[in-house]
């Protein structure tokens, strides 16, 4: 059955998500384990990937998405893809990326550095190549950086895609689920100053299963300013049912301000758009994913904010709020595992004296 991998990195994000016909799917990367401290429980990124690779007779994904250049989403990179671009990123131990997914942000941002500027670059020549990248949004500002680089606009459009729209390739018959994109809009990378968290990649992937459809968010560093015209949007064009979800992946490691201006005493109040999201939208018993550190008992500068977890837990019932690196256990996480099957996800689990895998009680959705 597909399955949903999220790895304990921390503040850092990476999902790895399988097929039933074995295609490989990853969004994000960030190898941010130090190797020299022996109390950094993250998990070894490269070594966890390449095991899951060996595993299934591999040695590429067939797409890499990373939904903005933030280093919590790109570290690493560069020493863990084979990339087209220069020798330097070549190598037998490298793993290629079939297809690589970017915001257009990625291509027109003045000024990145290390991993981002490495990931740019890879994406500009798989651009000017015309091949082997998805681009997400088609704003003036990419215009012109194809007209600067002699790069034939009108021949690249089946490389891009819109806000609004499903991706090419995938569809619930074939590789038996779809995604459909949210954002960014084109308007968000125009212009001389970019937001990166504004302008990243958020899209809901739908799985069919056995006459099942599981829909999952993942909603990269999403702040409430950006959840609200997203709603909005969405609600316009009588699109609801593409704002469902039976697992939410949070945005930006469970930061309140993924929910609303104020922190609050002690849970953060969601505007009225992204209340609507969370518990209109969601099924009983849904299963909401914070890619972070474990949550704190005191007040925070950075998240995971202890709020803004107050009002997720309350959201979700029993142990349907989970942390990555509180999974199973604090002192000793592991990769967490969502399988989607014929009864909707569950989040795998093992049983400490066997090993074996076992399933949680699934989500259902209402109605």
């Amino acid at each position: 059955m597909p399955k949903l991998t999220f790895f304990p990195l921390g503040n850092a994000d990476c999902c790895l998500v399988d097929l039933d016909g074995g295609e490989k799917l990853l969004f994000d990367y960030a190898d941010v384990r130090d190797p020299t401290n022996a109390s950094d429980l993250r998990i070894d990124l490269p070594q966890a990937l390449r095991d899951q690779l060996r595993a299934a007779g591999r040695y590429f994904f067939d797409v890499v998405a990373f939904t903005h250049a933030d280093d919590d989403h790109v570290c690493g990179m560069s020493a863990f893809f084979h990339l087209e671009h220069a020798a330097t990123y070549q190598g037998a131990d490298r793993v290629k990326i079939r297809e690589l997914w970017v915001p257009a942000a990625v291509i027109v941002e003045e000024g990145l550095e290390n991993d981002a500027r490495v990931l740019q670059a890879e994406a500009q020549h798989r651009l000017r190549k015309g091949a082997g990248i998805r681009i997400f949004s088609r704003p003036e500002a990419l215009k012109t950086w194809c007209d600067d680089h002699g790069v034939p606009w009108q021949e690249r459009h089946d490389l891009f895609t819109d806000a609004g729209t499903l991706v090419d390739g995938f569809t619930k018959a074939a590789q038996g689920v779809e995604f459909f994109v949210h954002s960014p809009f084109a308007e968000r990378v125009d212009g001389e100053l970019i937001d990166r968290n504004r302008c990243s990649l958020v899209m809901q992937a739908t799985f069919a299963v056995g006459g099942c459809e599981t829909r999952v968010i993942l909603s990269a560093d999403t702040t409430w300013k950006d959840f609200v015209p997203m709603v909005k949007v969405t609600r316009w064009h009588e699109n609801d049912d593409r704002l469902e979800w039976d697992v939410f992946k949070l945005p930006h490691h469970c930061s309140y301000l993924s929910l609303g201006p104020e922190k609050g005493s002690d849970a953060t109040a969601p505007v009225e758009e992204v209340r609507w999201l969370f518990e209109v939208q969601g099924t009983d018993g849904g299963i909401v994913v914070s890619t972070s550190d474990p949550i704190p008992t005191v007040d925070s500068d950075q998240p995971p904010h202890r709020q803004a977890a107050a009002y997720y837990r309350r959201r979700v019932a029993g142990d349907g709020f989970v942390v990555t690196m509180e999974h199973p256990r604090p002192s000793r996480p592991e990769p967490l595992v969502i399988l989607i099957g014929r009864s909707g996800a569950r989040v795998e689990k093992r049983n400490p004296a066997s090993g074996f895998a076992l399933a949680s009680q699934a989500a259902h959705r209402a109605g």
